[in-house]
């Protein structure tokens, strides 16, 4: 979806991939490469062909990122995407930054476990300080009955405990800053996880006051950063009424797609012009939205039948143009805008059950 901004814009693209021309931006791109990420080396070629290099997740290698800074601008940029890179990294940033956290622990192997919980306290959660999404790489302990588990993950790789948040909801907050300072930050948006993974995204449910302290815990860690582009702020709402700063997406969120159809700018067009030198666009909803995500298992029974998600004219459809269809895989989603948030999320859930055959 970035990619289809840039060209609305006016801009060429060239995508890098593993199988470039089957990705989704590889399919609408001026040009695909085909490389490996950890190839520092193709990474620096292929930098050399363009003006701007950009990424659309975190977990390219930042040395072989480095290499390509050396050619041209990389966005969001070194720093901000070596240090979200790691949960470790990020944990001790958000202290260091002065921003609200969860209290957190590392832990470097399975022997160093009951130290860090020995801080900590029970109940924790123990997650893998790299390439965790989803609620992948991570295990809930609550009592010494979890411990075997818990120890198996941190033989695996170096972990980071964090106490248990007792949460209202959790929110999160889409940025942008340009090379230049400017910032925007789009309502907080609130989300819904079945099975560790995002479901539903709803717009305009969240106070003002709530609103304008997310925001500001945004632009203070997009400064300390130096972040160019679009990223979320992952938090919980307390019951005491407090945020807590989860974890930091340094690119466009998934959350974020809700953009596309309930803000005057989507997060990919405002990510264009945030790494192009353009001013940002405007931020504001335009009424209440929702978005439900379109998981692999939907494919089940084969094509899902489109027609029936869509009866409801308020209904919008993204397909993201993924080759193949697994089980909890994002596929695409479905989004609404209506009067308020409450109806545009029983819009798209109706239009999802239909999907299932469950409405």
């Amino acid at each position: 979806m970035i990619a289809l901004s840039a060209r609305q814009l006016g801009y060429r693209v060239h995508v890098f991939a593993p199988d470039a021309a089957r990705s989704p931006a590889g399919q609408v791109a001026d040009l695909s490469v085909t490389g490996d990420y950890l190839d520092a080396a193709a990474i620096r070629t292929f930098a050399d062909a363009v003006d701007v290099l950009t990424v659309e997740f975190e977990n390219i290698p930042a040395s072989a990122l480095a290499a390509a800074a050396e050619a041209v601008p990389v966005r969001p940029g070194i720093t901000s995407l070596r240090t979200t890179q790691n949960r470790g990294r990020e944990k001790r940033f958000l202290a260091d930054t002065g921003v609200p956290h969860a209290r957190f622990a590392p832990v470097d192997d399975a022997s160093s476990l009951d130290g860090a919980l020995g801080l900590i306290g029970m109940p924790a959660v123990l997650k893998t300080a790299g390439f965790g999404y989803d609620g992948k790489g991570q295990k809930v302990i609550r009592s010494e009955a979890d411990l075997d588990a818990a120890c198996a993950l941190a033989a695996q790789q170096p972990c980071v405990l964090e106490e248990f948040v007792d949460f209202v909801r959790e929110v999160s907050v889409i940025s942008a800053r340009n090379a230049g300072g400017e910032t925007a930050t789009f309502g907080l948006f609130e989300n819904v996880h079945r099975d560790h993974i995002l479901d539903v995204t709803l717009a305009g449910t969240v106070p003002a006051d709530l609103q304008a302290r997310a925001g500001g815990i945004a632009e203070r860690i997009g400064r300390e950063l130096d972040h160019v582009g679009v990223f979320c702020v992952e938090l919980f709402e307390t019951r005491a009424g407090g945020l807590l700063v989860n974890e930091v997406a340094p690119r466009v969120h998934n959350s974020g797609h809700i953009t596309i159809e309930s803000a005057r700018t989507s997060q990919f067009e405002q990510h264009v012009r945030a790494i192009c030198g353009l001013p940002l666009g405007a931020t504001g909803l335009l009424s209440g939205g929702a978005m439900a995500n379109l998981l692999g298992d939907l494919w089940t029974g084969g094509e899902p039948d489109w027609a029936a998600a869509l009866e409801d004219p308020r209904v919008k459809l993204h397909l993201y143009g993924k080759s193949d269809a697994r089980p909890g895989r994002k596929m695409g989603h479905l989004s609404a805008v209506a009067d308020s948030a409450s109806d545009a999320v029983a819009a798209v859930t109706r239009a999802r059950a239909r999907l299932s055959g469950e409405d």
